[in-house]
């Protein structure tokens, strides 16, 4: 399946998931690209919509070489491919250092994106994190590890693309892993998009801004639990 572009995909990812809508979903997404596709999402569940930042480790003098992801929320997790580090060659001190960059740049976006309002609280609830596709898998394990953290009654990952081996081993991060494609061969996300062009900050400000008004999305769920979906 080709996706026009990413809101279509959130449409379509969308009816996938209508089964949580009556179990506290809370729609998480990776900027920027998972924005529009969470709020299809969040708008389809009537749930609220928060952001999962998280910025992929580049290689020393390969930045499109993910080493490991470091993710926020609420609090910081790294995750490394020890494989790449010893193969590389990469020093504590160096990768101490892409760590430093990764989190100056993740703070920045934090701030720009979602200035002093705190994280949408996920505890006890269904925490949907979503993103537009998943390659290697890194930064969406990074994301899922700190989402678990804060407490979820479910954990479910969402993504309309990804290579079947990436989700088999993220598997163990997710209590549920809903993809609609898993093609072969697998080289970008992007060939699955007819319209795959990088969004602009301000346009993850106004899909934020249109989860907040009358129409957009509900306040924050319900604070009685009604357990995980079966």
């Amino acid at each position: 399946m080709i996706f026009a572009d990413r809101h279509e995909a959130g449409r379509l990812l969308a009816e996938k998931l209508r089964r949580f809508k009556d179990y506290r979903p809370v729609v998480l997404a990776l900027p920027r690209g998972g924005v529009p596709v969470g709020y299809e999402i969040a708008r389809a569940l009537r749930a609220p919509l928060d952001l999962m930042l998280v910025r992929k480790l580049g290689a020393p003098g390969q930045s499109e070489l993910a080493i490991g992801a470091l993710a926020l929320g609420g609090e910081a997790d790294v995750v490394t491919d020890r494989h790449f580090l010893t193969a590389l060659g990469v020093s504590d001190s160096e990768l101490a250092a892409i760590i430093a960059r990764a989190r100056e740049e993740i703070e920045r976006r934090r701030k720009l994106y979602l200035g002093d309002r705190p994280p949408v609280p996920i505890a006890g609830c269904t925490a949907i994190l979503v993103d537009d596709g998943i390659a290697t898998g890194a930064t969406m394990r990074a994301a899922l590890r700190v989402t678990r953290k804060r407490g979820p009654a479910s954990l479910v990952l969402a993504v309309p693309v990804a290579p079947s081996d990436s989700i088999e081993e993220l598997r163990g991060e997710a209590d549920e892993i809903v993809c609609l494609e898993q093609p072969r061969p697998f080289f970008a996300v992007g060939q699955f998009y007819r319209n795959f062009a990088q969004l602009e900050d301000r346009e993850v400000l106004d899909l934020l801004a249109r989860t907040e008004k009358p129409g957009g999305s509900v306040p924050p769920p319900r604070a009685e639990p009604l357990g995980k979906p079966l």
